[in-house]
């Protein structure tokens, strides 16, 4: 089975990377002060590795391991080797951690069918290495949106932003 990030959070940062790069061009366009275009230059660049970075991740659970794919990273567990798991929780955002004995793969939940990720993670990983925290995750998986509402909030910010730099450029 293949999880990507949800594609909730993804829109919005999508948008709002469209938002700031049309900002830096009418900075640039409207011949604003070359202090302004490369602040927001310098600011626009985390958001768009955020961006490539969240695209491109998924997870996918096999019959004998679990592989993560990242932007120009790769991470296979075999289950076999797999040592223990541990479930965190701040506010309400998951984190699940695999261990072996040398390697360590962390993943949350900002993964669509995140539920439904851990739920079939754990059938297939040694009995022995399942912790009640872990059982208590998949049965009872926090959704957290918080996330999807700060990007969404900066879409709103920014295309004010934007709207009113079109209008003084006018």
């Amino acid at each position: 089975m293949k999880f990507r990030i949800r594609k909730t959070f993804l829109f919005p940062l999508g948008f709002l990377v469209v938002e700031l790069v049309a900002l830096l061009i009418s900075c640039i366009v409207f011949k604003q002060p070359p202090a302004k275009a490369i602040i927001l230059a310098v600011m626009i660049l985390p958001v768009i590795v955020l961006f490539i970075e969240c695209l491109f991740r998924n997870t996918t659970i096999g019959d004998d391991h679990i592989t993560m794919r990242k932007l120009l990273r790769i991470k296979r567990l075999n289950f076999a080797d797999i040592s223990s798991i541990e479930t965190i929780m701040v506010k309400r955002r998951a984190f699940v951690t695999l261990s072996t004995n040398d390697d360590f793969l962390i993943f949350s939940n900002a993964y669509s069918g995140f539920p439904i990720m851990v739920q079939h993670l754990l059938t297939k990983l040694p009995a022995e290495v399942v912790t009640e925290e872990a059982v208590a995750m998949a049965e009872k998986a926090p959704n957290k949106s918080a996330d999807m509402v700060s990007c969404w909030l900066a879409v709103l910010v920014v295309g004010f932003i934007l709207y009113a730099q079109l209008m003084m450029g006018q």
